[in-house]
């Protein structure tokens, strides 16, 4: 029988990824990722974050400004991410119907709790958040789309840590998990006994465990099988989302989880211990 191979790579590139980079490509790409990251950037700024010389960084920068993936302020000197450059990415959530089956359960959340509703999925071992309904308090949590968090500091993440199969728990135990505050559960133990409770009341609470001062209280969404494949958090100042709110507010967040799940052809997944 001949040997199978993958339908998205030509007959003669083998699985090697250094092999089948484009080195110049891999250099345009992390110039355009610092400039996502940044809140408008100088040339000199973007280059040294992304180490490369400012004449590199400006031959990209002019490309991707042809096409609509940069802007430069002309009066500030500063360079910042172009509407292209969402177009391409919203691609992402067109792709998975997610955003949308979860913008009026957001909104709701948003209404009901008074705080900034999120939507996040895990990718490569973090929590990547698609989008948010910020709240119209002055004081609010904000997490652009793309944003990045740790898993085990974060509310979504430990939802749906809470829900992932053994092996991949163990995988995480072995890596060490880095503090950000005096909360932060770094202690695997401590960790695990945070996703039974999780498990069991079927919410996570980060509390200041990110950062101080902020607390997040969220629930997992599930799929056709049962697995947890994206989380809705609600995310406050910690005088206004007390843990005296935690119980009614993780309840509401729960419903709001649950109704995304039922909306997107998902199940709830049976009863295990962590």
């Amino acid at each position: 029988m001949a040997e199978s191979r993958s339908r998205g790579r030509p007959r003669a590139f083998q699985d090697k990824t250094e092999q089948n980079t484009v080195q110049s490509l891999d250099r345009a790409l992390l110039i355009l990722q610092v400039l996502a990251q940044g809140n408008g950037l100088t040339l000199t700024e973007l280059a040294q974050e992304a180490g490369q010389s400012p004449a590199t960084a400006y031959r990209v920068l002019s490309t991707f400004q042809s096409h609509g993936f940069a802007e430069l302020d002309p009066g500030a000197q500063r360079w910042h991410i172009g509407a292209g450059a969402f177009r391409v990415g919203s691609a992402f959530l067109r792709r998975t119907q997610l955003a949308e089956r979860a913008r009026g359960a957001m909104q709701m959340l948003m209404r009901e709790s008074g705080e900034t509703a999120n939507l996040g999925i895990e990718e490569r071992g973090e929590v990547l958040f698609l989008t948010q309904v910020e709240t119209h308090e002055p004081i609010r949590a904000f997490f652009p789309p793309g944003t990045r968090s740790p898993m085990h500091a974060s509310g979504i993440g430990k939802a749906l840590l809470a829900y992932m199969p053994i092996p991949q728990l163990i995988e995480l135990s072995m890596r060490g998990q880095p503090g950000f505050t005096a909360h932060t559960l770094t202690d695997i133990s401590m960790l695990e006994r945070d996703l039974i409770r999780t498990r069991q009341r079927g919410f996570a609470i980060d509390n200041e465990e990110r950062t101080e001062g902020m607390r997040c209280i969220a629930a997992p969404i599930f799929n056709a099988h049962g697995e947890a494949v994206a989380g809705l958090s609600i995310s406050g100042p910690v005088f206004r989302l007390t843990l005296e709110r935690a119980e009614e507010m993780g309840t509401l967040v729960k419903d709001a989880a649950k109704s995304v799940t039922d909306a997107t052809g998902g199940v709830m997944p049976r009863p295990r211990k962590v």
